[in-house]
This record gives structure tokens, C-alpha cells and sequence, in this order.
């Protein structure tokens, strides 16, 4: 996970007393489906543990769930709720690991700690790393990578062309221009995603303006009032989640700088499912689709 600037914001805005109705816009894994293969493969592995972000959804799209023995606690998807977690948090647990007998286990550069990994391959163990996906050209990558570490190449081949084909055909007529706020009123984390936050890449690949990634030069940006005025998008894109931590779309609004722009006033604002917007996987092209039309109900 990319780090992020954190800073401490306690000024709320005041003076806001006409509020506008709500037509902010919730993008839910109900609203979804994952793209998958109906036919039945074969691989090179038969008991396989989990610990990269993704990398079980692509499994169950690749008709690969059957070989699936554990998991890490991100890999939430439909039909994984039996499969074993092995971390705590997002700490792999080596002798839960070791105690599924796993002939495979699939990491990604933000698996750890690293002494867990080295614990597992000591027992011989097969770790294999597959590569983090931040844009929608990672998703044939990453795909590929595990047919290659299942043993299921022409599965993955056949997969990545039909994702590729299903983002081909998503179109946005309209440019609105799009922030994305990355929210934790919890832990006072503000951001606004810049390029390279992965949002960007989502916004992009259906015709719309990231406003931070063609202004800003971090994938995360301190979120102020004056940063945001100055970029006053049209819609603001956040996770459910962040959503929820700072109360909602009227706590939102209330955040600095988000009532001044036109998104703020107008209560443009999209939220994502958090197991979602990043996960660049066989669901992107239908999350896509789902955020075009998201974009045509709430843009002004």
C-alpha cells in the first residue's frame, strides 16, 4: 500500500446553513459482477494459500476456487466466507500458513512482515510474488502472473481477453472533472489522489478529468481548503468507508475547501465500495461501467 501523508485537521467550516439535496451516488459490490471463465482448467498446484491483494477473485474467475485453501483478509469476494484467514489484520500468520500444508503460496510486494515469508519458504514452501496492480494495463499483468504460478496460461489468456474487450466498449460522453479524496476521520488522514493513486487510472479509462492527477505531483496530496478551491472539481470520488469516517456526505461537505468547490455545492460526490475501487481485478470492467453512470447522475 502506497504510503500517505497524514495531517492533523481540525477546522471545520461554518455558514453552510442552505443544504442542498443530496445527490451523491453509492457504488456497492451488489452493483458489480466479475467477469470469469465457465471453462473448466487444470494447474500445476492442488493446495494454494493467498496473501496478495486480488489475487483470489482472480482465482475463483479463473475456475481455480477448488484449489484455494487459504487467504489474507482482504480477499473478501463471494464464495471465499469457508477458506481459512491466515492474518492477522494484514500481518501474515507463517504457522497458520505452514499448518494448511499449501504447495503455493502468492504474495505481492506489500505481503508481510518479511520474517513470516521467510518462516513459510523455510519449510519449502513455494512463495511466489505477483505484481500490484495501480492501472487497469496492470490487471492483463497480474492476471497472467498467476495463471503462470497456478499453472493455468491459456486460462489467463483467455480471461485478460475478455476483460480487455469488456473496457473497450465503456464510454463517458461528458468530461467532468474528478477528485479523488482518499478519507479516515479516524486517524485525521485527509488526502487528495494525485497521479499514480490508482483512482486516476479509473477516472481516466472512461473519458473524465482526474483534476489532481493533472495537477498535483504526488499519488497522495495533503488535503487544504486552498488545495481544493484551487481544483474545484465537479465531483468528488471516495470510499464508502472514508465516506462513513468523517459522517457522511454532510460531514464531507463540511471538511475544508469542500463546500467552495462545485462538487461540494452541488453534493456531487461518489462513493465506493473500499474492497472496489482499487482492486483492478475481473470486476474493474463492470465497476467502470458502474462509474460512468455514476458520473452522469451526479455531474452538474
Amino acid at each position: 500500500m502506497r504510503k500517505a501523508f497524514i495531517i492533523a485537521l481540525s477546522l471545520l467550516l461554518s455558514g453552510c446553513s442552505a443544504i442542498a439535496p443530496v445527490s451523491s451516488y453509492t457504488i456497492s459490490p451488489n452493483d458489480v459482477r466479475a467477469i470469469s471463465l465457465s471453462e473448466k482448467g487444470s494447474f500445476s498446484v492442488s493446495r494454494v494459500v493467498v496473501l496478495a491483494n486480488g489475487v483470489g477473485e482472480i482465482m475463483k474467475s479463473l475456475n481455480a476456487s477448488s484449489i484455494l485453501v487459504g487467504r489474507d483478509i482482504s480477499s473478501t469476494g463471494a464464495g471465499q466466507e469457508d477458506i481459512p484467514i491466515v492474518t492477522s489484520g494484514h500481518q501474515v500468520l507463517p504457522e497458520k500458513v505452514i499448518a494448511l500444508q499449501p504447495d503455493l503460496v502468492i504474495v505481492d510486494a506489500s505481503t508481510g512482515p518479511q520474517t513470516a515469508l521467510n518462516q513459510i519458504r523455510s519449510t519449502g514452501i513455494k512463495v511466489v510474488q505477483t505484481p500490484e496492480s495501480w492501472t487497469l494495463a496492470d490487471i492483463a499483468k497480474k492476471v497472467r502472473a498467476v495463471g503462470v504460478a497456478i499453472g493455468a496460461q491459456s486460462q489467463a489468456e483467455l480471461l485478460v481477453t475478455k476483460i480487455e474487450r469488456a473496457l473497450s466498449q465503456i464510454k463517458l460522453s461528458a468530461k467532468p472533472r474528478v477528485a479523488f479524496l482518499y478519507l479516515r476521520g479516524t486517524s485525521s488522514i485527509y488526502l487528495i489522489g494525485g497521479p499514480g493513486s490508482g483512482a486516476d487510472s479509473m477516472v481516466q479509462s472512461i473519458g473524465a478529468i482526474d483534476i489532481g492527477a493533472r495537477s498535483l505531483s504526488r499519488p497522495f496530496n495533503t488535503l487544504t481548503a486552498e488545495s481544493l478551491a484551487l481544483l474545484d472539481p465537479d465531483v468528488l470520488l471516495v470510499m464508502t468507508k472514508g465516506l462513513e469516517s468523517v459522517g457522511g456526505v454532510n460531514g464531507l461537505i463540511k471538511l475544508p475547501g469542500v463546500a467552495q468547490t462545485k462538487a461540494g455545492k452541488n453534493r456531487a460526490i461518489i462513493d465506493v465500495d473500499d474492497s472496489l475501487l482499487l482492486s483492478f481485478g475481473p470486476r474493474t470492467p463492470s465497476l467502470v461501467e458502474a462509474l460512468a453512470q455514476a458520473l452522469k447522475e451526479v455531474a452538474p
